[in-house]
């Protein structure tokens, strides 16, 4: 019994390998060598379905192998299976062995209780997410307005706002002021502005930059605009909105897409629909009285002080995403703040915070969308984005006609676990590929893959300052499935913690060339390779667990990187190689580009091979 084997990432196992689209048919397979009469079951169970948990008698193929092939018919959503093993002795009696999942690989294991089986997932989608062709060649550039650059004439700073301080230089270091109750009661100002960005044009080309995602640039009370004030108004501090129209013309014209910001979970307290401080006038808002149209967009507890507000920051009252008011007022078909700013030309949203969104609303945006031509709609969502459970309730993100993609955060963690040798290559490769298997195809090539972003530490601090390290995880970024996205001053060296040291202004005066060349030569290699775009995607390690490597592949050509993270030079060979996932690529062409490399201590190479003549 110990021989019992099954993996779902392997095709000998489970075909076709990942996801599967509603309606198609799944090939299953486990071997059960045994000199006894056995029965084994395929048990399946589509979560939310009133059929419940069925029983498939699975057919004795070759090789101890018994095979049932598996029809997706329930619709889209999470399916559940596991195995059931029944073999009969001779003396009449007979045992009963389950074989589900083991909690991180494609390869399972034995339990002897139905109660103990943990089963495996199989997501079912109801189409593909198509993305624009655009955002899947993409090189994104996070820019906290901010922070990146300001284009008046002079340096000075737009319409600076009440109860603010405005840095003396831009070498200065990020802080806050907090009262007594650690609350911020002056923000913090740079004077970057949107004529910053349209300046600065030229160095987001010579960069390679082909798209921008831009932090909120909404009217707001903080630096960082969460809190917003107005949906309809460009922040002052930022400009105008002829100065947006003028920076999206500008941008468009260079080739470079832009995506804003969309935050329609919460809105700063003193806004014009919440306007606690009266700053939109003593009778308007919800907060100064129950006859404002806004008043049912709020959850008050005690009017008017005590309100439901996100993650209960006072700062940011919540909005119920459910009042039919506040959906139009969002997505609408007219007048919309969706359809203000798309008509203007923005080529996509990245939902903040997409948990606190239902999937109703969520599904609203994206209908609203499909009005457009090319438009991208991404999540912030930091888990696996195909089974998060948010609020007590599965959340449908991957399944179609919600959202495109997702902001791949865990690739940040697997990235500085590899550096950091915090984690074994093993549960690293095997966490990427439970992603690969868990998410549809296009959705998992959809995904922002990012390093570092406002909410996050700076990744060469992460790195202990490495320059080196820092070089590697370009490499490691860029040959990912998915669409890389370069925080503003990362490739200039830009170092710090938790907010606010990860949002210092962007060192103009003092760019690390050692850091900034090994970015630009990643983004030029990701823009010459189709396979590092849409290439087949295999990750692999040597058993000794200091070679880490990935192999992408399409029609046209090979690409591979490898990472030697020892202090002794490695020479590679193929059968030291391990990969969690079953490799179909051609194994001779694989070989000749990495068999009897010898990697440096610390070092990575990479090499390519056409496969056309």
């Amino acid at each position: 019994m110990a021989h019992i084997y099954y993996n779902s990432w392997l095709e000998r196992y489970k075909f076709p390998f990942g996801a599967v689209q509603e309606g198609k048919r799944v090939d299953f397979w486990i071997s059960v060598p045994s000199e006894l009469e056995t029965n084994v079951y395929f048990v399946v169970r589509k979560e939310g379905s009133s059929i419940g948990k069925i029983s498939f008698p699975m057919t004795a193929a070759e090789e101890d192998r018994y095979h049932y092939q598996y029809k997706l018919d329930q619709g889209s959503g999470l399916y559940f299976y596991y195995f059931k093993v029944v073999q009969f002795c001779s003396d009449g009696s007979k045992r009963t062995l389950f074989y589900g999942f083991d909690g991180q690989g494609g390869e399972g294991k034995i339990e002897h209780q139905e109660s103990e089986v943990a089963s495996y997932q199989l997501t079912c989608f109801e189409k593909a997410e198509i993305a624009p062709s655009w955002y899947r060649e993409a090189v994104f550039y996070q820019i906290f307005p901010d922070r990146f650059a300001n284009g008046n004439p002079h340096k000075e700073v737009n319409q600076p706002k009440k109860n603010s301080f405005i840095y003396a230089t831009e070498e200065d270091e990020p802080m806050y002021i907090r009262n007594k109750q650690d609350e911020v009661v002056r923000w913090d100002f740079y004077g970057g502005n949107l004529k910053g960005i349209t300046k600065n044009i030229p160095y987001l080309l010579e960069l390679g930059i082909t798209a921008l995602y831009l932090n909120p640039i909404f009217e707001a009370t903080s630096n960082h605009r969460y809190d917003t004030n107005d949906y309809f108004k460009i922040d002052p501090v930022l400009g105008t909105e002829e100065d947006f129209v003028e920076m999206l013309a500008a941008l468009h014209e260079a080739g470079i897409s832009v995506v804003l910001d969309g935050v329609f979970s919460h809105v700063g307290k003193n806004s014009r629909y919440f306007n606690q401080a009266g700053f939109y006038g003593q009778d308007s808002g919800a907060a100064r009285t129950i006859d404002s149209p806004y008043y049912p967009w709020f959850k008050f507890d005690k009017y008017p002080t005590n309100y439901q507000a996100w993650w209960g920051v006072a700062d940011l009252p919540e909005v119920d995403k459910d009042n039919k008011d506040f959906q139009e007022f969002i997505y609408g078909d007219y007048d919309s703040v969706l359809a203000k700013w798309t008509s203007l030309g923005v080529d996509g949203w990245r939902l903040d915070v997409a948990d606190e969104l239902t999937d109703e609303f969520i599904g609203g945006i994206r209908k609203h969308l499909l009005g457009y031509q090319d438009k991208i709609l991404i999540g912030e969502v930091w888990e696996d984005a195909s089974n998060k459970i948010a609020y007590d309730q599965r959340r449908r993100y991957v399944f179609g006609d919600h959202l495109q993609g997702v902001m791949n955060y865990p690739l940040r963690q697997q990235i500085l676990d590899i550096l950091n040798q915090t984690r074994s290559f093993d549960k690293i490769s095997k966490e990427m590929v439970s992603y690969q298997e868990n998410y549809p195809e296009d959705f998992y090539y959809n995904q922002l893959n990012n390093i570092g972003t406002h909410d996050t530490e700076r990744i060469l601090s992460m790195l202990g300052d490495s320059v080196e390290k820092l070089a590697h995880s370009w490499g490691l970024l860029f040959m990912m499935p998915g669409i890389p996205c370069v925080y503003y001053g990362d490739e200039a060296g830009l170092t710090g913690g938790k907010d606010p040291e990860n949002r210092k202004f962007f060192p103009w005066k003092n760019q690390n060339e050692a850091i900034y060349t090994p970015c630009h030569t990643w983004i030029q290699r990701r823009k010459k390779h189709s396979s590092m775009k849409f290439g087949e995607f295999f990750p692999f390690y040597s058993s000794e667990n200091e070679i880490f490597g990935i192999v992408r592949y399409d029609e046209e050509e090979y690409t591979v990187y490898l990472l030697n993270v020892s202090n002794k030079p490695h020479k590679i060979r193929i059968e030291e190689l391990v990969s969690p996932r079953q490799y179909r690529g051609d194994y001779q062409i694989l070989e000749s580009l990495i068999e009897e490399i010898e990697v440096g201590p610390q070092q990575d190479y990479f090499a390519f091979e056409s496969l056309i003549d």
